[in-house]
């Protein structure tokens, strides 16, 4: 391998994502969809009711959000507490997965809207909150197998950590790499 040498540039310029593409596109949608809602319901029920809904969904978004802070935080100590050893045993006793939906609920009523507070609301409702969150996890699971380096493989490493016993942590060394020698500088002059 020479170091001076340039990569010859492709005649194509890389491919966007769709997620790149579409985002910025849907944020938009959303946010005109949300004002829209806003104002059919200030139409229908007056500005002061839009505003007491948005003052409530801001205060029950923060309760819950302190609820499952705090369940996460007494979770972490008891593990602690206990040793790792048990901790090993029991997954479900770290208490790492079960504050995700309530936290992502409390923060979606605390954001002012309408289809917002719905989303929140089916986070913190259990069935659906447990929908959503494995067809996340199938999502995630799914995309971390063929794009390296994207929110799905850091999803994919977070879930290596998980003392489940089903991945044994390690280095992977390849046999069919070719070894280069170790770089040996000249002495210094003295």
């Amino acid at each position: 391998m020479t170091f001076g040498a340039t990569p010859t540039p492709s005649p194509r310029p890389p491919r966007r994502s769709r997620a790149r593409r579409f985002i910025p596109l849907c944020v938009a949608a959303w946010l005109v969809l949300e004002i829209w809602l806003l104002t059919l319901v200030a139409g229908a029920a007056g500005g002061w009711a839009v505003f007491l809904l948005l003052v409530a969904g801001v205060i029950v978004g923060g309760y819950v959000i302190k609820r499952a802070g705090r369940r996460a935080w007494k979770n972490l100590t008891e593990t602690l507490q206990a040793g790792s050893q048990e901790a090993a045993k029991d997954p479900a006793a770290s208490g790492g997965g079960g504050n995700t939906m309530p936290m992502l609920g409390g923060l979606l009523l605390m954001l002012p809207g309408m289809i917002s507070d719905v989303l929140g609301l089916l986070c913190l409702f259990p069935p659906t909150g447990k929908l959503i969150q494995r067809r996340a996890e199938k999502l995630l699971t799914r995309q971390a197998r063929y794009t390296p380096g994207s929110l799905g493989d850091a999803f994919q490493q977070a879930r290596m950590h998980q003392p489940d016993g089903k991945v044994v942590q390690g280095e992977v060394i390849r046999d069919d790499a070719p070894q280069q020698p170790p770089r040996q500088d000249p002495p210094l002059p003295r």
